[in-house]
């Protein structure tokens, strides 16, 4: 399934029959990652008196009830109404799917207690000017990402000038393998969802970012095509499952 791809003059070749799946599921599991000091999610089967919907109790299907919330237990994609009084829904605001997309690696930087993406750091990073998407996966990593628990951890961030120039090199979807871009106790302020928003100055409906990701040491730094595939939930944000192609020289 080989296809070329052109972007503005550019043109690159992907093999669609090889995706590179960047997304944690979301599981009934006291091992499911977790943040934001909620509980794990909850997979039942409903029940209706004595009927239970579970083939193995004796019902014709399984048919479950799902609780989870989408910003502390996977992989999520969410809108600029996350942080904004009125509704703004991911299913509205994310109408691309696809874009050329950047994959790096960084090292946070020690600030005092705190751990922080710089944007010397992504400047030095960062090459490619065609680039619609950019991924960070933070150093060190290691599998245990896919069941971290986060909450009070003091995870790493990216600082309020990171995020401003992201925006400014015109990246319109930032992943990131941290439950937030901001710091988890920041009272509130939220500096680096609302300069990569810009808001709310000149909001950028059409901008997204993704939170825990997870990308394995085998998925090297570098170019790739980006499928942003997210459920049709009318909400701020949506879990979601990024999908990398490699480009083919």
């Amino acid at each position: 399934m080989l296809a070329e791809i052109q972007v503005h003059t550019s043109k690159y070749k992907v093999n669609f029959s090889q995706p590179i799946d960047l997304s944690l599921p979301i599981r009934d599991s006291n091992q499911n990652v977790n943040a934001w000091y909620i509980s794990t999610p909850k997979i039942t089967p409903v029940t209706d008196g004595d009927w239970v919907g579970k083939v193995s109790k004796g019902a014709s299907t399984n048919f479950n009830n799902i609780f989870f919330n989408p910003h502390g237990h996977g992989t999520h994609t969410e809108c600029v109404g996350h942080i904004t009084p009125e509704f703004y829904s991911i299913n509205k605001t994310l109408t691309q799917f696809m874009s050329l997309a950047t994959l790096i690696s960084v090292t946070p930087e020690q600030k005092g207690a705190d751990a922080v993406i710089t944007s010397a750091q992504l400047k030095e990073k960062l090459t490619n000017s065609s680039v619609e998407a950019v991924l960070i996966r933070t150093l060190p990593n290691t599998d245990a990402k896919k069941s971290k628990q986060y909450s009070h951890s003091n995870w790493p961030y990216l600082s309020e000038d990171a995020a401003i120039y992201l925006r400014e090199i015109g990246v319109k979807h930032l992943l990131i393998d941290l439950p937030s871009v901001d710091k988890e106790k920041d009272n509130g302020e939220l500096k680096a969802h609302k300069a990569f928003w810009n808001y709310p100055e000149a909001t950028r409906l059409d901008a997204t970012i993704t939170e825990l990701f997870y990308a394995s040491d085998s998925v090297k730094d570098g170019l790739y095509l980006l499928n942003l595939q997210i459920a049709a939930f009318e909400n701020d944000a949506s879990p979601s499952k990024p999908i990398l192609y490699k480009i083919i020289t």
